[in-house]
């Protein structure tokens, strides 16, 4: 099962050239992974920070830029997770304006505590489950 997120350009995306500023595909992958939480595990970041005290930083990240994006294109967020440990989700996002890749992501979450800012066991109610296996492409 694959998740899709949705997200326009918009004007403070772009810089100068009038292509999305590198930092902030990171911005549009962070609300994608909100997405995520929220319409596949059930647990928003507000109930998720507010009410449970815990996060999911990113602790691992790596990324292929295959292509520019513009003011004005859509970029659906392909996320796809890839494995889940005690206290980890390894997901692999692949960024699309229509049939077209403009990058790959591979990254790792981490469940905090906000407390104590270290790691913990996903919640039963917020255990992310894998949906390809490790090293397995995604379909184009």
């Amino acid at each position: 099962m694959t998740f899709v997120s949705s997200h326009p350009v918009r004007f403070a995306h772009v810089d100068a050239a009038g292509i999305v500023f590198y930092p902030r595909y990171f911005e549009l992958l962070n609300a994608a992974v909100e997405d995520y939480f929220a319409t596949v595990v059930g647990v928003d970041f507000a109930d998720m920070h507010l009410r449970r005290g815990l996060g999911v930083p990113t602790v691992k990240l790596s990324t292929e830029f295959v292509a520019p994006s513009r003011l004005g294109d859509v970029l659906d967020f392909v996320i796809e997770v890839v494995r889940v440990g005690r206290s980890s989700m390894e997901v692999a996002v692949e960024v699309r304006c229509g049939d077209q890749t403009r990058l790959r992501i591979a990254v790792v979450l981490v469940c905090m505590e906000l407390a104590t800012g270290r790691s913990t066991a996903w919640p039963a109610d917020m255990q992310p489950v894998a949906t390809r296996s490790a090293g397995v492409p995604a379909a184009a």
